[in-house]
């Protein structure tokens, strides 16, 4: 009986919002009971960049915001401080029932209840020893979570909440409303506190989170309140809870259109590294805000100037020389795999290749300012060059996929079939498809059929062979192609000289050394992740290289490498 109650209530908070957008309507069930599978992969990211993610997940941080914003409203209708606890335990009760009991709901309520006393009590030191207590109690119960790190982020929030949140509060309090005040206060304090934990974890620091945060913090309460609303009423009567869904839409959209573009910032995620050092340095400097924070806070005129230096920051982050000058070609750093950037004009360019991974190859291409893709080219399906699609067209016009005979699944984007002999102009670029020849792939202009496409193993051979022209240069993509493929271009294109060349397969040690070396290239440029277990760029192939004049351009330390023209000199740059 109470598990169908719970479920019709979770039914009705989607029905109230069901016709206010997909994204408000995918959020406010993330934000109600943590109902998160509706969320679209580029909303999801979007959060993600901009260090809102924890709101859409049930956790410590969410129930306290829940929590906290009913205490807040029952404040000012007489409620003692025994009312509010027991209100606090009701609410965290029943939104245990209505998120369902697994482990990280169980877990997000003890700390939501820890925070909710703190805050309530107004006494830090009962609070932390609260979380104390709670901590060794939930991890006694389940010693794994000691490894969690969900916990662990959960726990340090909590933290953040209990010794900053009243402080900053009460430093707000003194010139707005105390309910804006806690709202404001407690993101931000969960934030703080989890900003090295989550650079050690990841290795990167939202610089947008703080104030994303702080824009947000007003409206996360009433969304989720609201949001609950609706589905109560909806229970009763539909298109009351509809009405009610109206209302939760101002909050939720406002979350939304946040989020979006905080994400959209240049250099909204910077990637810190994960080191000791780096990690060190965010601690110290985070327990310097910590102690000093709400001195700024007493002062509204200093805190606007400071939200407003942040925010100028953040849009206009100092990123010197990147993108270089007369950019022709830029590898991303997107960790073993292969994704490159050819510039086709302001804030457009042809990409060949993805990545791995979504969010490397959309930070490449942000910090290049790429807002439209004229052309997107898949060279072959292997994980390492499709994976990554996803950041590729996120908040990005796509005109088209090119594809080979390695073709990966494409559902719902424009798919032209390449074949050799192909060429077309985009912009300031001109692309010509060689290959891939022989047995491995297009033969004389054709390509095979779907239901000739070639295996796994042939999937590198099968590589869709580029060469670009811009700028005066020639430049030579070469996917993953192996010896046997290089020796049917050396055999179908005798005497084919570049200027650049990206070096096929990762710089691996399979490359047919006469093809590679005599095609006269002055620079290269390899993609490969930092510390991968393959050993690329392998040793030889790069001695190669440079016996042969090349200077070779590797992302694997961790960088971009750019291709420039400069008052028609060509050079390279590393960021």
């Amino acid at each position: 009986m109470v598990w169908d109650g719970a479920g019709a209530v979770r039914a009705a908070v989607s029905a109230s919002v069901a016709s206010r957008g997909a994204d408000v309507s995918a959020l406010v069930p993330a934000l109600v009971h943590g109902d998160d599978h509706a969320l679209g992969e580029d909303l999801r990211d979007a959060f993600r960049t901009s260090g809102l993610t924890h709101l859409l997940a049930v956790s410590g941080t969410n129930l306290t915001l829940l929590v906290g914003f009913l205490l807040a409203l029952a404040r000012p209708l007489g409620a003692g401080p025994r009312a509010r606890v027991l209100l606090a335990v009701l609410a965290t009760v029943g939104y245990v029932l209505l998120a369902r009991p697994e482990p990280s709901v169980v877990r997000a309520a003890v700390m939501g209840l820890v925070g909710v006393a703190g805050l309530s009590t107004g006494g830090r030191s009962r609070g932390v020893r609260c979380l104390a207590w709670a901590v060794v109690a939930v991890v006694l119960l389940d010693p794994w979570l000691a490894t969690s790190a969900g916990f662990l982020l959960s726990a340090v929030a909590t933290g953040g909440i209990l010794l900053l949140a009243p402080v900053w509060r009460d430093a707000l309090g003194r010139w707005m409303p105390r309910w804006l005040a806690e709202a404001i206060a407690v993101p931000a304090a969960a934030q703080l506190a989890c900003t090295a934990p989550v650079a050690a974890l990841s290795g990167e620091v939202s610089v947008v989170a703080v104030l994303a945060n702080l824009l947000v913090a007003p409206a996360v309460g009433p969304a989720t309140v609201l949001g609950l609303s609706g589905g109560l009423v909806g229970l009763v009567w539909a298109p009351l809870g509809g009405a009610v869904g109206l209302l939760t839409a101002v909050p939720a959209g406002w979350i939304v259109l946040v989020g979006r573009r905080a994400a959209d910032v240049p250099g909204a995620a910077a990637t810190v590294g994960d080191g000791p050092v780096t990690v060190g340095v965010l601690v110290v400097v985070s327990i310097v805000v910590a102690a000093t924070g709400h001195r700024l806070l007493r002062r509204p005129v200093i805190m606007a100037l400071s939200c407003g230096v942040i925010a100028v920051l953040a849009v206009a982050p100092p990123s010197p020389g990147w993108p270089p000058r007369g950019w022709v070609m830029v590898a991303c750093d997107v960790g073993q795999g292969d994704a490159t950037v050819l510039r086709a004009g302001e804030g457009s360019a042809v990409v060949v290749d993805a990545g791995p991974d979504p969010r490397p190859v959309d930070r490449c291409l942000r910090d290049l300012g790429i807002r439209a893709v004229p052309a997107l080219v898949v060279t072959h399906a292997h994980a390492d060059h499709v994976d990554g699609l996803a950041g590729v067209v996120r908040r990005r016009s796509v005109a088209w996929v090119g594809v080979g005979p390695s073709r990966p699944d494409l559902a719902g984007l424009p798919v032209r079939t390449l074949a050799v002999g192909d060429r077309w102009r985009v912009g300031e670029v001109s692309l010509t498809v060689l290959g891939p020849v022989g047995a491995q792939g297009a033969v004389a202009g054709s390509v095979p059929a779907e239901s000739e496409a070639p295996g796994e193993e042939a999937a590198n051979d099968a590589s869709v062979v580029l060469l670009v022209e811009t700028a005066g240069v020639r430049i030579l993509l070469t996917g993953d192609v192996e010896p046997p493929a290089q020796r049917a271009l050396a055999a179908a294109y005798p005497g084919l000289t570049v200027d650049v060349l990206k070096v096929p397969h990762h710089g691996s040690a399979h490359q047919e050394p006469a093809w590679l070396t005599g095609l006269g290239a002055r620079w290269a440029t390899v993609s490969a992740g930092e510390g991968n277990t393959y050993g690329h760029p392998a040793a030889e192939t790069l001695a190669l290289l440079r016996a042969a004049g090349t200077t070779v351009l590797r992302t694997d330390p961790g960088q971009d490498v750019a291709v420039v023209v400069r008052d028609g000199t060509l050079t390279g740059v590393v960021r």
